[in-house]
């Protein structure tokens, strides 16, 4: 069976992470902030925060920014569950908004669903493709919409305007108009999980790029505190002569990244723009070009004059078929043994979010695109020979099933 996304772990990090066992030291401590200084040269951001998980991040700057009990947030609703539920673990109502055809939160339709009580608007860059931060940036800007934002605590009264938090989980590399993801709009989360492009196992990181005015450097320090139980020192700093002696500022989270994790994303991060992209862009291109010629294939955007993706999800889209049918290709691609995925069942499609009265009716756009949509395998060792299999296992399931229609 050819799986779907393994990780990529080689000598290399595993050595990394033995000399982080032999240390001594395997909780937050020089490794973790070497990554995040790491990451922020990377990326342009201003200064980096690495954590525990991206959901746990996007809760945090959620947090922060004072989201809470009777706000609004909004959000696509094609997307993982993790996005619409760090909103509801604040108090806060998650707003669905309907995307485009590239899968990504529409900005017109964001507008109309923006009341009083909206604080932040959450972009997904789905597959690891950026969405369109010029006209979301633009809109939350917008003298009309600032006038209806309503500031509760200091943080929203010194921005003076609805959060732009993007959920970059799969965008990590990716860029527009020549700056990468983490710079493109306030607060940027990534998710570093185990089927991830760069992982850490599990881990994630925030990127600031708040206006001039906030200190990333006094924000950085408040959120290494509140990601530690609200701690005034971290494990490393309580081993130091009278470091017992610590004192809790707010009850925070438990939401750092330990040196085992980070000394795993070192090594991913070495080789991220030399190995990890050019390999997946490959295989990017080699299903493109097999399935461009073929009528029912919607291949995925992944390049244009401003836009770069991260690869992170192959997602081919099956023109003409319903769900159903969707489901029996992906079962033949099964029975030939490659393994295949969706990406996302859309929130509405899911219990919890059912039960909360969201309609799946309300977000057509969002169906359509998940319907017909069938996730490739893409790995840093999927091997040329694999990707002929996995493009020919494709094309003979859609084809037997289009000729049973």
């Amino acid at each position: 069976m050819i799986p779907f996304s393994p990780p990529h772990i080689d000598q290399a990090i595993i050595d990394a992470v033995s000399e982080v066992l032999a240390s001594g030291w395997i909780s937050t401590g020089p490794v973790t902030k070497k990554f995040e200084k790491e990451l922020t040269a990377y990326t342009g951001a201003q200064t980096t925060l690495c954590v525990s998980s991206a959901t746990a991040g996007m809760e945090l700057m959620l947090r922060w920014f004072g989201v809470g009990e009777g706000d609004e947030v909004i959000l696509p609703a094609y997307t993982y569950c993790a996005t619409a539920n760090v909103v509801m673990h604040t108090g806060a109502k998650p707003v669905l908004c309907d995307v485009g055809d590239d899968f990504n939160i529409d900005p017109k339709a964001i507008a109309r669903l923006i009341t009083p009580r909206t604080k932040a608007i959450m972009p997904v860059d789905i597959g690891g493709w950026p969405c369109d931060y010029d006209a979301i940036n633009a809109l939350v800007r917008q003298p009309e919409v600032m006038a209806k934002f309503k500031a509760a605590t200091d943080e929203q009264r010194q921005l003076g305007r609805m959060l732009v938090l993007s959920d970059a989980a799969h965008s990590f590399g990716a860029t527009c108009k020549g700056r990468k993801t983490g710079t493109l709009t306030d607060l940027s989360v990534f998710s570093f999980h185990a089927v991830k492009n760069l992982t850490t196992a599990e881990g994630g990181a925030i990127m600031f790029h708040l206006p001039e005015g906030f200190d990333p450097e006094e924000l950085y320090t408040r959120l290494c505190t509140l990601a530690l139980h609200g701690q005034s020192k971290d494990a490393l700093a309580k081993t130091r002569s009278g470091g017992w002696q610590y004192d809790v500022y707010e009850p925070g989270y438990k939401a750092n990244m330990t040196d085992i994790q980070a000394a795993m994303g070192r090594v991913g991060l070495l080789r991220y723009n030399t190995e990890t992209l050019v390999q997946r862009k490959a295989i990017f291109d080699r299903y493109s070009q097999a399935f461009e010629a073929a009528p029912w294939a919607i291949t995925p955007v992944y390049g244009s004059k401003s836009k770069t993706s991260s690869y992170h999800v192959y997602m081919l889209r099956i023109k003409g078929v319903n769900e159903d049918e969707r489901n029996e290709i992906m079962h033949e691609i099964y029975q030939k043994q490659v393994a295949v995925n969706v990406h996302f069942q859309p929130l509405p499609l899911l219990t919890a979010y059912k039960n909360r009265g969201y309609r799946m009716e309300d977000y057509p756009n969002a169906y359509k695109q998940y319907a017909c949509e069938i996730s490739l395998p893409v790995f840093y060792n999927l091997t040329p020979e694999q990707q002929c299999t996995v493009i020919e296992a494709v094309i003979a399931a859609t084809e037997n099933v289009l000729a049973r229609k």
